[in-house]
């Protein structure tokens, strides 16, 4: 009998409310094993899936290490955990919740410094008059130092924050930080500012598959069961469905082929079109002479393929 597919899913806070009204709108809720206090979960309709519920930072560990299948965590914890990602995680789908950003910023008495080059020249002249090296307060230990190798800033050194990274230039902690921001008004609170070309990742939830997890056919199954229903569900978001007589469908399909080469889709006596496209497409019918017209929005849209099943099927079959 094979093992099961494991899911982790955050454990606490504003990510797990989220990602646990994503997974109910799917049409997949969590069942809690043990009362509301326990970590462990099974996933409605997908029987043969465990889940476990854990720290967002710890589901980037898991993920990593192969301890769990599936996760969903911030891609800033994924690409922090190593510096290639691609070589251990691939990442299934954005989730459109959990947004942050990953930023240099800068304490805004530096009326000079507002590029990546500035801060090069600055910690340049820092070494020069006081033979330290500018600090760089940050959780973000190995993408700051990507981030700034990439931008060919050497003279720095990271101070590891373990709490209010945002205060360490009012401290005198260090003199720059890198931290993840939602609205910058923490930064802005701490009269800091983000430079011009200081964005380092615009990070949201990702759900993600790990590739160093032990895989067999069974979960693989279990696996693309359940990416096929939130592939089919996130399709739908994006489009409406409208059917029409059958006695008009030649003028109809004439009528909306513009459409169609736009990437439309004809169905028996009706059009899956992109809903920001609906009232064209109604317009262009109507003045066909078609009609009545109906529109509804389809909670799935299952495809035959998916190109990101395949992806991870041909990657750990590979290993």
């Amino acid at each position: 009998m094979s093992e099961p597919l494991i899911f982790a899913i955050p454990s606490k806070g504003r990510l797990k409310e989220q990602v646990e009204s994503w997974l109910v709108d799917c049409g997949a809720p969590i069942k809690a094993l043990g009362g509301d206090r326990g970590y462990a979960a099974r996933l409605g309709g997908f029987e043969d899936i465990q889940v476990r519920l854990l720290s967002a930072g710890d589901i980037a560990a898991a993920l990593w290490s192969g301890e769990v299948h599936l996760g969903v965590t911030g891609e800033d914890l994924l690409r922090e955990q190593g510096e290639d990602l691609d070589s251990a995680i691939q990442l299934m789908m954005p989730l459109g919740f959990g947004r942050a950003d990953l930023v240099v910023a800068a304490p805004k008495s530096w009326i000079d410094v507002e590029t990546m080059a500035d801060v090069d020249e600055v910690a340049h002249l820092f070494v020069a008059r006081t033979g330290r090296r500018l600090r760089v307060a940050t959780k973000y230990l190995a993408q700051t130092r990507a981030f700034f190798a990439a931008h060919h800033v050497a003279d720095f050194r990271i101070v590891e924050s373990s709490g209010a990274t945002e205060g360490a230039p009012a401290t005198g902690a260090a003199e720059l930080v890198v931290d993840i921001t939602t609205s910058g008004a923490t930064l802005e609170a701490n009269s800091l500012k983000v430079l011009r070309d200081g964005v380092i990742l615009r990070s949201q939830a990702q759900l993600a598959a790990s590739l160093n997890a032990v895989w067999d056919e069974a979960r693989l199954a279990n696996a693309g069961a359940f990416i096929r229903v939130i592939e089919a569900h996130a399709r739908a978001q994006g489009v409406t469905s409208l059917v029409w007589p059958a006695e008009f469908n030649v003028a109809a399909q004439k009528a909306v082929a513009a459409f169609v080469e736009a990437g439309a889709a004809l169905r028996d006596n009706g059009l899956l079109a992109p809903t920001s496209a609906l009232f064209a497409v109604s317009r262009a019918l109507a003045e066909a002479g078609v009609g009545p017209v109906t529109a509804t929005r389809p909670a799935y849209v299952f495809e035959t393929l998916s190109v990101q099943l395949d992806a991870l099927r041909g990657k750990v079959v590979a290993r």
